[in-house]
């Protein structure tokens, strides 16, 4: 299914994943709040942990990966911002109203939003930019668990992209070639640092947060957090203490050396330059 047919099932996809998390009293056409909150980040960095979190606070919902959105990034990602910025709000103003979100606070949680974020907030001026900021090593085990970079995996998500060791839009053009032929874990390692490099070049307003200190400390986080998007410090604070500890460091036991090696060959420069490598 392709062109109109397919945005449209994507967009039904995406109201029928919105509307049950609505409150009743919010089922409603209404003004929409464009106090939008992006939370975005490498894939398996815990965006949708911190998204989940935000969007279970009084006045905000959380509206996953809105699938029209996710589907149109890679085609929206280097496109003028005249061209990208209407169509990012059209989206998602359109999955809001399909959604009956009413006057609740959105949370979107697409990952790759990274690559189109000066387009986001041309779109959206009072919208907040969340980082979820994880270490690439750990990343990495989670992605080959996953197995989305796999070669020879069949299937996609649920826009429509393909599992599989194919150049997705993030490869650089001159190494797109290169990206199949590597093993699934520098494909891996290869992923973290295209997106978190994007979110760091993209030179908007952004907050941080770094899992391995919202594991360890979540008043913390949930202190600076609810301030910087306008939220409840108390729930937000009992929401991100149900953050796995268990998850940080799991590179020193799942990655073999050959699989160290590649992670740290594609994204060692950046893992060094964030702190997570200081006696590699």
């Amino acid at each position: 299914m392709t062109g109109p047919l397919r945005s449209a099932e994507l967009q039904l996809r995406a109201a029928r994943h919105i509307l049950p998390r609505a409150p009743l009293s919010r089922r409603r056409f209404g003004r929409l709040d464009d106090r939008l909150v992006f939370v975005v980040g490498s894939p398996r960095s815990g965006t949708t942990f911190l998204a989940r979190s935000l969007g279970s606070l009084p006045g905000f919902i959380d509206l996953g990966e809105v699938a029209p959105f996710k589907a149109a990034i890679p085609g929206l990602a280097g496109v003028d911002l005249a061209d990208a910025c209407p169509r990012i709000r059209h989206i998602l103003t359109r999955a809001r109203r399909l959604g009956l979100v009413g006057s609740l606070r959105p949370i979107e949680q697409t990952p790759e939003a990274a690559f189109v974020l000066a387009a986001i907030l041309r779109a959206f001026p009072e919208a907040r930019v969340v980082h979820a900021l994880r270490d690439g090593r750990d990343v990495a085990c989670s992605l080959l668990e996953r197995g989305w970079l796999r070669a020879g995996r069949e299937g996609g998500d649920d826009a429509g992209h393909s599992f599989g060791a194919a150049a997705r839009f993030w490869v650089e053009p001159e190494r797109r070639e290169e990206f199949a032929r590597v093993s699934e874990a520098r494909r891996a390692a290869w992923a973290w640092r295209r997106y978190v490099t994007a979110v760091r070049t993209a030179s908007v307003p952004v907050v941080e947060v770094r899992y391995e200190r919202l594991s360890t400390d979540p008043e913390a986080v949930a202190a600076e957090l609810a301030k910087a998007v306008g939220a409840a410090e108390g729930p937000l604070a009992e929401a991100l203490s149900q953050a796995y500890k268990s998850s940080v460091g799991r590179h020193a036991e799942e990655l073999d050396d050959g699989q160290l090696h590649d992670v740290l060959a594609e994204s060692g420069e950046l893992l060094r330059e964030l702190g997570f490598l200081r006696d590699v």
